[in-house]
């Protein structure tokens, strides 16, 4: 068996906890992106590389563009958690905004993490609710999927990950172990 790392960034929690899923299923080793000076890559066949999505941007890609060099022989996966259902028009569209140059090409899988104003900074918790705003004055018939969402987790506390959201970067990994 392939010898693999995951690499994550989270700012709220839910990156972190499929990242200890991914060790759990994958028997696989984890680490902080902001350790990622210390993780000895040379070690690896396989990086998976985990981080949230906010306002259209992925945690910690600046940190994967840094040891890229460095990796770029082995296999590199991409794992974005955002607290949207899965879209595949919104999916391409963060991964086009995302995965640029070198990275354009790397497997993309996205799941769903958490969602709960309470714990983000208030820049984040500001602008969701500016959004927000702007969103409830649109016509419904409209809105995107992740817009209505948006909207019906206002003022909510939920956590969508679940181990079965891995289901398809799981079945990835084993079929080119």
């Amino acid at each position: 068996m392939n010898k693999i790392a995951v690499l994550y960034k989270s700012k709220y929690g839910a990156t972190k906890k499929y990242a200890v899923m991914l060790k759990e299923e994958l028997a696989c080793d984890i680490y902080d992106a902001a350790a990622y000076k210390t993780v000895r890559f040379e070690k690896y066949d396989c990086i998976i590389f985990a981080g949230g999505i906010y306002a259209g941007g992925m945690a910690g890609l600046n940190i994967l563009r840094k040891v890229y060099d460095r990796i770029r022989q082995k296999r590199i996966i991409i794992l974005c958690v955002g607290a949207s259902p899965f879209d595949e028009k919104a999916v391409a569209e963060v991964k086009t905004r995302n995965l640029k140059k070198d990275l354009h090409d790397l497997p993309f899988f996205y799941v769903r993490g958490a969602w709960n104003e309470k714990c983000m900074t208030f820049k984040d918790r500001t602008m969701c609710r500016m959004l927000q705003k702007m969103i409830a004055r649109q016509d419904e018939a409209s809105c995107e999927p992740w817009m209505k969402e948006l909207l019906n987790a206002q003022g909510k506390v939920c956590d969508w990950t679940d181990k079965k959201n891995l289901l398809p970067i799981l079945t990835y990994v084993r079929a080119e172990q």
